[in-house]
């Protein structure tokens, strides 16, 4: 049984813009699309319910319905033939949406990313969800421009960028982004970092190897090296490398001004969180980025 691209809608622009997003993934991967709305809703014992609770749970779950009810109708209209499902989920939003998550083929939440006047984030939900799903996640902002949606060939650019670390290159991460590249036809864009080790973290013998251990040419080398089987794997891929000195974060977010899609990856057993520094890189994508964003967890 083929498992659902599974995305999260409300009322939100940005939930407007995943919906869209998802749909064309869905049909892109020939997969069924589910769409769910969380309401949160915890009843009283029945000695315990306050007067007229029981009409707010009832007037929530008709909302619930509503909302889903909406996006389907603007699903169906663009892709009648797509097998589509929507089921509102009881609960917290972030927990109901991680439960559910291991059901996915792929997880898509719309994201505010970062408030350009406090710079902290807004939407909590997206951000612990894509800090702790098991399966990959896309992170879609709002483009402004509402439903119907485009057809699926029609991305902002031709493009998917990979953020790919060279000192620890995770195959479910790099084969994530040759995959999207190949279904959108698309050339992918793999942008490595590089840096010297402290000198105080080398012994007294060591100090003299960092330029021929750590030149830039090499670096190249090891990521065409790392890429190899991949490109034989996906012969249609056009792949371009770019290897940078110093933090990955800034190359990565100019890159992105002109994706379609960037991918980095998140270690399985770690989450990041706003205001911590786990990850910075996939933090600063994540929370920054204009493009959609797909976080790849990996051991």
């Amino acid at each position: 049984m083929l498992r659902p691209v599974i995305v999260g809608v409300d009322e939100s622009p940005e939930s407007l813009a995943a919906t869209e997003w998802a749909t064309r993934e869905a049909l892109r991967r020939d997969v069924p699309l589910r769409l769910v709305h969380a309401w949160n809703w915890s009843p009283h014992p029945a000695s315990d319910v306050p007067a007229g609770a029981t009409a707010v749970g009832a007037a929530q779950r008709v909302r619930a319905r509503s909302v889903l009810d909406t996006a389907e109708a603007a699903v169906r209209t663009y892709a009648p033939a797509l097998p589509l499902t929507a089921d509102p989920l009881e609960g917290p939003a972030a927990a109901a949406l991680l439960h559910i998550a291991a059901q996915a083929d792929l997880l898509v939440l719309g994201s505010r990313g970062l408030s350009s006047v406090t710079g902290v984030v807004v939407g909590s939900v997206a951000n612990h969800v894509a800090g702790a799903s098991p399966v990959p996640i896309v992170l879609v902002r709002s483009g402004g421009s509402p439903l119907p949606y485009r057809s699926v060939k029609d991305e902002s650019s031709p493009e998917v960028v990979l953020g790919l670390d060279l000192t620890d290159p995770c195959d479910e991460v790099i084969e994530f982004a040759f995959a999207a590249a190949e279904q959108r036809g698309a050339r992918l864009h793999v942008l490595s970092a590089w840096r010297n080790p402290s000198m105080y973290a080398l012994g007294p013998g060591e100090i003299g190897l960092v330029p021929g251990l750590r030149r830039q040419e090499e670096w190249y080398r090891f990521q065409e090296a790392v890429l190899q089987s991949w490109r034989t794997k996906f012969p249609t891929v056009t792949v371009a490398g770019t290897v940078v000195e110093g933090r990955a974060g800034t190359p990565l977010l100019a890159a992105a001004k002109q994706a379609s899609l960037v991918v980095v990856g998140r270690h399985a057993h770690a989450t990041f969180h706003v205001n911590r520094g786990n990850g910075p890189v996939t933090h600063a994508v994540v929370h920054q980025a204009p493009c959609p964003v797909a976080i790849v967890p990996h051991p």
